[in-house]
């Protein structure tokens, strides 16, 4: 047999004997020789005998007719009783001298020819059968390897009746003409009604548990047309006739997605509803050689002959081509990317990968068991990992380089009911459904889960008592939210997108859609004033701006507008963003979009120097950029991969890093000081060390077991406390908090020590917070008077668009009150980055590293600079000062882009052809009306370069001759220590994502504020358990873990790693690090969420909206995929064909390196 690639199949069968006709070997197209065993029932029952006489129990031998040596015929015809007992590989090309000394599976069968058991290569039972030896044939139990056996039981017509699977949920069936009645161990019953038969009875209508109806329709072939949901809502299938391939779908609001095939029936075309089209085109052999996503990138691949099945080469939209090498096998051998540098992979006979090589000496390998787990992970540095499982493969143990060991235990179904590391144990409890109904924390605090009978989520009990609960619709969309007193309605259109919600009857935001469905608009009310987001797109449906507005509550009156634009160069790539009022933010990259420098406009910033990784090895900055730069960061690695030293041309910010065996930072050693960290056995940092001359000073950091912060028994050994049950922390040696039925902080006070008299003058910090939980107003107060206050607007988003500030000062008549007029601080945003502040004096504004939240460079500009710079446009002009009577005119829309598109024109002085004939048309020329276009005036700014430490925190602010303009010293969890600030420069930058707020001391971290001197946050998480069983944590090791966002930890390895593989996704896989395989298996320990989507507008379709455009319940929405994906409605579902894929993907992840973790997310 061969395929249209030359691979072919060659069988062999057996010339005369019992076995005549039966194929016994199998060669495949790589040239592997195959042995099959076949064995008849004769063989098996004289082996059975003889097994009988030989064992301990002979004094009751098999007889013949427990065994017989034939099988009587079936319904299908004689049954000649054979059967494969075995599966050798006998010959392998690549492994001539190392064939297995075992079968690569084994099989054996009952008295009647039944399969027994599979025997995996090890000799492991992976499976076991049982049957009803009054009907053979008929299976009535089985079981995988360390699990229980699954129970039927059936009818006298054959059909099953129950299903019982101890501890779990078991099943009873009813069969009515045309009805099949589904009964679970809840008590749950589902019914489905059939229609049809000979082979064609399909499914047409579902009752479903809570008592909703949906139905199905299908054409006489028995392909599915149309589905009607339980709200009565159709989707309409069309199909080919002839191959039944989709044709065209219609959901129930009438928009249509068309589907086009060649004929070989490959897809070659999908154009969406919103008119955009992807493509795909294919050889004469029916390989796919390009594929055009719908934003019109075309990536291109090439096969070496046309015996080749995979591609050679990929070729993406910027032309980068890339190189793959392959084994007779199929497995990838060499990968060499755009850059010539190659990385190689090594694999064992079994095709399991032990060695991935990658350039400047990394290098990683693997070990395996007989039975294909992963037991250990070693680096180019000789540090292990090493794993271990039980008998049915569950990972139950890893234990780090350093010997320190996490264990997992299993529930007989394989799910994860404790994980234990470092002493601490974490716990979760499910009923008969699989669900998870209890958390126990680390300090033996639990939060309860309930669910409706569809296996939705309809409360949750936090660690802290704090309860939610939530409604849904006939077709499962969240439309009541309940939190504590807050009850928030969910509305959505015929398409399911959400347009409005209400809170307690009043109004909150609304989403505004165009008629491709692209969110074009976002808005709310906060502290009366109307905010509003703006989306803009091109004509191929990615995001081209995003503009922020704030009005006036009584007039309307526009007080705030920010705007931020983004352009694509030929090939698809993002590289010119051009922030509010500032020259276009151009980024210069290579290959497939590697980094090597930045413009400012024309005028270049910044240059890298990168290794054969495209790991950054020297940054340039300031006006002589390059070899003669006044800043030149140079960085190195280990032969691990981690970074070993950052040091500048000046050498007061030099910085040399030590790692420990398991990957962690230990040591950062400077010019002035050394630190040196401490770790507990769960990777909490511990105690902070810091050396210097005349200097040794040792920090210690306690928490209790949950990771809640302590005071340490070695600074207060007075102190008895050893847990916060609730994790809301009541008081610590400075303060006492107290906390509403949220979880929010609302009031610190200053602690009063045992034995001191109270004299009235301490300070009480008050904080009140809006519906969305979101600080809204401060206010300090000493001896009943507020000694300053603060508001605070949002967008509907979260993103903190205003602050005003009211300060204690001496009036006029020498009282001490509340200045009468606010410092108002304005904010702009870009997505996720905070990218403008203004006062009522400067303009501050920031560029970020791409694909991170480290600020890179700060523009400064005066009011007074940029008041310099309003200008009229030509249209503005013409239509202000074309009327002869002096009121002005107004051109039509048209015409006004026409003329400011001629103005761009005149300014870049490339006036096209089209534009020269217009002005003919006119009795206008280009001179002429140059002359009435305004000139522009170049502000002068202030550019200084952010120089941040490993984890993005600024530890200085560089001016473009190379001096330092500001610096400043903190401890690990961001508290500002020192500063030198001869300019008296505005910085307010601390760990990545947050922004330091002199009135309050908080820092304002995206979605919540950070509490420095506590290391937490003030509110619980939005996205609940999502971002941890703790929702007051910051990582609680700040050393090597960030929070961007205030939601969840990200390790700053992998943030850098991802910046630097950016483009070079697609396999990233065969090369994970140790830090991936670490956190694959013990990192985010969270598949549970304490609410359902914030919005539904990530379901737009690609229309390439930032991730903050999706609203401030993106991760909200992938808790509520992975609600369906990952077992918390108590199955696995496969929700769309595209999930699928993408669940298919995540599959691949976690099987390339052998692990599955159901603790961790995949």
């Amino acid at each position: 047999m061969a395929d249209r690639f030359g691979q072919t199949l060659t069988y062999r069968r057996e010339a005369a004997g019992d076995l005549a006709g039966e194929i016994t070997g199998v060669t495949d197209g790589a040239g592997r020789e195959f042995r099959l065993v076949l064995t008849t029932q004769a063989q098996r029952a004289e082996e059975a005998r003889t097994s009988s006489l030989s064992s301990s129990d002979r004094s009751r031998p098999l007889s013949a007719s427990a065994f017989p040596d034939t099988l009587p015929g079936t319904e299908y015809g004689p049954d000649r009783g054979i059967r494969l007992s075995a599966v050798w590989l006998m010959h392998d090309p690549a492994y001539p001298e190392n064939l297995p000394g075992a079968p690569l599976v084994r099989y054996t069968y009952t008295e009647a020819g039944e399969l027994l058991a599979v025997y995996d290569r090890s000799g492991t039972q992976v499976r076991a059968f049982t049957y009803d030896p009054q009907h053979p044939g008929r299976m009535v139990g089985h079981r995988y390897a360390g699990r229980p056996e699954m129970r039927y039981r059936y009818d006298d017509a054959g059909r099953v009746v129950e299903q019982l699977n101890p501890a779990g949920l078991s099943y009873r069936y009813q069969y009515e003409q045309d009805r099949i009645t589904v009964t679970d161990s809840l008590n749950r019953r589902e019914v489905l009604h059939t229609e049809g038969g000979a082979g064609l009875k399909r499914v047409v209508k579902k009752e479903l548990a809570d008592g909703s109806v949906t139905h199905s329709g299908y054409d006489a072939a028995g392909r599915l047309t149309a589905q009607t949901d339980a709200a009565g809502r159709r989707t309409e299938y069309g199909l080919n006739v002839v191959s039944g391939d989709i044709t065209d779908i219609t959901t129930p609001d009438g928009r249509e997605t068309k589907f086009y095939y060649n004929d070989g029936n490959r897809l070659t075309a999908v154009v969406y509803p919103d008119g955009l089209e992807s493509r795909r085109a294919y050889d004469e052999r029916d390989r796919l050689v390009s594929e055009t996503s719908r934003s019109g990138e075309t990536v291109r691949y090439r096969y070496d002959d046309a015996h080749s099945e995979l591609p050679a080469t990929t070729t993406d939209a910027t032309g980068s081509t890339r190189q793959m090498t392959w084994s007779r096998y199929g497995q990838l051998l060499a990968f060499t990317d755009c850059s010539g540098y190659q990385t190689r992979y090594e694999y064992d006979r079994f095709g399991q990968m032990t060695a991935v090589h990658r350039e400047e000496g990394i290098s990683r390998y693997r070990r395996y068991d007989n039975r294909g787990r992963l037991t250990s992970v070693k680096d180019a540095q000789g540090r292990e990992t090493r794993y271990e499982y039980n008998a049915a493969g569950d990972l139950t143990a890893v234990i780090t380089p350093d010997g320190n060991r996490s264990e997992t235990q299993y529930d007989a179904w394989g799910k994860a009911v404790s994980t234990t590391q470092g002493g601490l144990t974490r716990s979760m409890e499910y009923d008969a459904a699989g669900r998870v109904i209890s958390l126990t924390n680390e300090n033996g605090s639990h939060s309860d889960f309930s669910y409706d009978a569809l296996d939705r989520l309809v409360q949750q009990r936090g660690f802290d008592g704090r309860t939610q609960r939530y409604h849904y619709d006939l077709t499962g969309k969240l439309t009541q939210s309940e939190d504590e007193g807050l009850v928030t309605l969910w509305h959505y259109d015929e398409s399911d997108r959400i347009t409005h919600r209400t809170v307690n009857g009043e109004p909150a935001e609304q989403w505004r859609y165009d008629g491709h469905g692209w969110l074009r608009e976002i808005s709310h009310l906060s502290e009366g004033h109307r905010v509003a987001v703006h989306y803009g797109y091109d004509d191929k449906g990615r995001l081209t701006g995003e503009r922020q507005t704030v009005e006036n509550p009584e007039t309307g009156e526009l007080l705030w507008q920010h705007e931020t634009k983004q352009a694509y160069n030929e090939q698809g790539l993002a590289n010119r963003v051009t922030p509010d009022s500032l020259p276009p933010v151009e980024w210069l990259t290579y290959g497939s979009g590697y980094l090597a420098g930045m413009k400012l406009g024309d005028t270049p910033l910044l240059e890298y120097a990168r290794d054969r990784l495209h790991r950054e090895t020297v940054r340039s900055f300031g006006s002589m950029a390059g070899s003669n730069a006044a800043y030149e960061l140079t960085s190195t690695y280990t032969p691990a991969g981690q970074l070993q030293s950052q040091h500048l041309n000046s050498l007061v910010y030099d910085r040399d890093y030590g790692w420990n065996d398991n990957g962690d930072l230990v040591r950062i050693s400077g010019p002035r000081q050394t630190r040196e960290y401490g770790y507990s056995a769960t990777g909490r940092l511990a105690s902070v060390r810091t050396l210097a001359p005349d200097l040794d000073i040792r920090i210690p950091y306690a928490t209790d077991p949950a990771g809640n912060r302590l005071q340490d028994p070695e600074l207060h050994p007075d102190s008895t406390l050893t847990a916060w049950p609730d994790n809301r922390i009541a008081e610590d040696a400075h303060y006492v908090y107290r906390h509403d039925e949220y979880g929010r902080l609302t009031e610190k006070t200053d602690r009063i020590p045992a034995g001191v008299i109270r004299t009235d003058d301490e300070r009480t910090h008050h904080y009140h917070y809006d519906s969305q939980h979101r600080l809204e107003f401060y206010t300090r107060i000493q001896h009943g008077e507020p000694l300053v206050e603060s508001r605070y607007l949002y967008d509907p988003l979260g993103r903190r668009m205003a602050k005003r500030v009211w300060r204690r000062e001496r009036d006029l008549t020498g009282w001490m009150s509340l200045s009468r007029k606010p410092e108002v601080t304005w904010y702009g945003w870009d997505g996720d980055h905070l990218t403008t502040v203004q006062t009522d004096s400067t303009r501050i504004q920031t560029v970020y590293e791409p694909g991170s939240f480290t600020p890179l460079i700060r523009i400064e500009t005066d009011n007074g600079e940029r008041e310099k710079t309003q200008r009229r446009s030509l249209a503005e002009k013409l239509q202000q000062e074309g009327s002869e009577d002096g009121h002005g005119v107004v051109f039509p829309a048209e015409l006004v882009r026409l003329l400011d598109r001629l103005e761009g024109e005149i300014r870049a002085d490339r006036v096209s052809s089209e534009s020269r004939q217009w002005l003919a048309q006119c009795g206008l020329t280009v001179e002429r009306l140059a002359t009435q276009i305004e000139p522009v005036y170049l502000p002068e700014r202030k550019i200084h370069l952010y120089h941040c430490d490993h984890r993005g925190l600024p530890l200085a602010l560089i001016s473009e001759d190379g001096n330092t303009a500001w610096s400043g010293e903190y401890d690990e969890w961001g508290n500002l220590l020192n500063e030198e600030n001869p300019h008296h420069l505005h910085q307010p930058y601390r760990l990545p994502g947050q922004q330091h707020d002199e009135e309050s001391g908080l820092y304002y971290n995206r979605n919540r504020y950070y509490n420095p001197l506590l290391g937490r946050y003030i509110t619980q998480d939005p996205i609940g358990l999502a971002g941890g069983w703790s929702l007051y944590a910051y990582p609680l090791n700040p050393v090597n873990g960030i929070d961007p966002l205030g939601l969840s930890p990200a390790d700053v390895a992998l943030m850098r790693k991802k910046e630097q593989l950016n483009h070079q996704r697609a396999w990233d896989i065969l090369s994970d690090t140790y830090d991936d395989m670490k956190r694959l298996n013990l990192g985010g320990t969270d598949q549970f969420f304490h609410c359902m989507a914030f919005c539904r507008v990530s379901k737009l379709n690609d229309a390439g909206v930032s991730r903050s455009a999706k609203g401030l319940g993106y991760e909200k929405e992938i808790r509520d995929y992975g609600l369906n994906m990952f077992g918390m409605y108590g199955r696995k579902v496969k929700l769309s064909h595209s999930e699928m894929i993408e669940d298919n993907k995540k599959d691949l992840a976690v099987n390339e390196h052998g692990l599955t973790c159901p603790f961790t997310q995949d």
